[in-house]
């Protein structure tokens, strides 16, 4: 298992050995109110159950705010970033979109989640090179993660 100091890789030489295999481990990330309300506002997603923890105590099965399913994916970028650096003559890098997503659990404000990362697949092409990332968002002390994907990643050169 590695631990959560994230991983440092050297070009896609080295990235061709971790198909199939963990790749990463990132640090703790504090979901807090303040992010969630700005991304409800951002999107216009303002439901109680996100916005309102006053409401979200008293009616919320969860008893109090959890953070969008959308937040915690749009965090992806920043959390593997975290957990896995991959370095190499690229000159940009596109998300390339999501084969899978689900959210398995919710993510309460104030909980800390982090990102696992396996390798499930690389493709090379003339001009870049197409990553497939399995993705999971785990919660601090949560049986389930609040997040399951795979990601698609390419790098160009």
């Amino acid at each position: 298992m590695i631990d959560s100091s994230g991983l440092t890789i050297h070009g896609v030489q080295e990235l061709k050995t971790l198909i199939g295999r963990e790749t990463g481990v990132g640090p703790w990330f504090t979901v807090s109110q303040d992010l969630i309300s700005q991304f409800g506002e951002l999107t216009g997603d303002t439901q109680w159950i996100h916005t309102d923890p006053v409401r979200a105590q008293a009616e919320s099965p969860f008893a109090t705010t959890v953070a969008h399913g959308f937040l915690t994916l749009s965090l992806i970028s920043r959390l593997v970033r975290e957990a896995v650096d991959l370095q190499g003559d690229f000159r940009l890098s596109v998300n390339y979109g999501f084969n899978r997503v689900r959210f398995p659990a919710p993510v309460p404000v104030g909980s800390r989640i982090r990102a696992r990362v396996d390798l499930n697949a690389l493709h090379e092409a003339a001009d870049h090179v197409e990553i497939v990332w399995g993705v999971t968002i785990e919660i601090e002390s949560a049986p389930r993660p609040a997040l399951v994907a795979e990601w698609l990643l390419r790098k160009y050169y």
